[in-house]
């Protein structure tokens, strides 16, 4: 079997079904969990990232079943590779900073425990009780327990070292062009538009990697390759995000919470540093950092936090999410035989990981999962492309 993509969810997917005893690929047409997953913030927030609608609603069943699964899941790791992926659990509050976004937070708070979602209102002292670092100015905050944190580069370190132990093969810079099919056309003439089996994928070099089964997990990449049939394939976007990493040279304390507010997040690590984050930019596959983009990150975390501006820049980093028109993932097969996707998380790729690795297998196992229907292929209907070529 091949997966496509050396990303969290790549690795994730090809580390499970591993154990569960196939032989497993690894392409990357990079270096391997290099990409957006080294990029994210980590957070793991079904609660506060909950959106208004059904694709909303759809996301955090997903969410909420994958959050209970980190823990185990950051345990097996820790114990396969004998260190901290770093998994913090302290909760998140979202925080306003002005009366419109207070209003805002009591609507959202409303919609929260519509759904049954556990979310407590603070006041302005409560919330510096909990946090001493909140501006005298915070208007409202939101408490959710239940949204916790990890450090995706120490997963990451973590998911390489159980593939290698597991037998997993991986190859870097080799980069996915083609789907191969047998029994349908993929270059538009003949056919129906649709069906066949995989039979493999060729690299941009020419070479050729024979698979009954692949599972594309390119992220912002996966329309980029060619060879589906019209109407086979799934639209997944390149989503930019600015993001900075701080350091605080009198180590931790500043922030226990991931702090959420109106453009931006502040997630703490259990080292003194922080990740502030992150601008949503439609800017294609473009990764040049703004000076606007960082302004406006550090400008409205300062309002809330005035002590960030006692940080340390270490990095700052640019990502591509991969977003879907629902900004929901597509996992599960589609109209190709022996083709099975696990692509367009947008902004949870790390908070779905779990779950998309237990899904994938068992779609490989032909074991079925309500939950699939949520995020099936085949939902966007016929106005799915694929291929930029195409």
């Amino acid at each position: 079997m091949v997966v496509v993509g050396g990303g969290i969810i790549g690795m994730a997917i090809a580390w499970r079904v591993r154990q569960a005893g196939m032989s497993v690929t690894v392409l990357e047409r990079d270096l391997a969990g290099q990409g957006t997953s080294r990029v994210a913030a980590g957070m793991l927030a079904p609660v506060a990232e909950v959106e208004f609608g059904e694709a909303g609603r759809r996301l955090l069943e997903l969410g909420l079943r994958s959050a209970g699964m980190w823990p185990a899941f950051a345990a097996e790791l820790e114990a396969c590779g004998g260190a901290s992926v770093g998994l913090v659990a302290s909760g998140a509050l979202l925080a306003a900073r002005d009366e419109d976004d207070a209003r805002e937070l009591e609507r959202q708070l409303d919609f929260r425990r519509s759904l049954g979602l556990s979310v407590r209102r603070l006041r302005p002292s409560e919330a510096r009780d909990l946090e001493p670092a909140l501006a005298p100015t915070v208007r409202l905050a939101l408490e959710a327990p239940d949204d916790h944190s990890v450090d995706p580069r120490l997963v990451l370190a973590a998911l390489r070292h159980a593939c290698d132990a597991a037998g997993v093969r991986v190859r870097e810079r080799a980069t996915v062009a083609r789907m191969e099919l047998d029994g349908a056309s993929g270059d538009g003439g003949g056919g129906d538009g649709a069906g066949g089996r995989v039979t493999g994928v060729t690299l941009a070099d020419g070479e050729l990697v024979g698979a009954e089964q692949v599972v594309l997990a390119a992220g912002p990449w996966s329309e980029l390759i060619e060879g589906l049939p019209p109407g086979a394939g799934v639209p997944v976007r390149p989503v930019k995000g600015q993001i900075l990493r701080l350091r605080d040279p009198a180590g931790p304390g500043l922030l226990r919470r991931v702090l959420r507010f109106r453009g931006g997040y502040l997630v703490p690590r259990e080292d003194g540093r922080y990740v502030l984050g992150a601008t949503v930019e439609e800017r294609g596959f473009g990764l040049a950092p703004t000076a606007g983009g960082v302004y406006e990150l550090l400008r409205d975390a300062r309002e809330l936090v005035p002590g960030i501006s006692e940080l340390e820049i270490e990095e700052l980093s640019v990502g591509l999410r991969p977003g879907t028109p629902d900004n929901a993932p597509v996992i599960g097969r589609g109209a190709v035989r022996g083709l099975v996707w696990a692509t367009g998380h947008y902004r949870n790729g790390i908070l779905l990981a779990p779950l998309t690795a237990e899904l994938v297998a068992g779609v490989l196992a032909d074991r079925d999962d309500p939950l699939l229907s949520a995020c099936a292929p085949d939902r966007f209907g016929a106005s799915a492309t694929v291929g930029a070529a195409a």
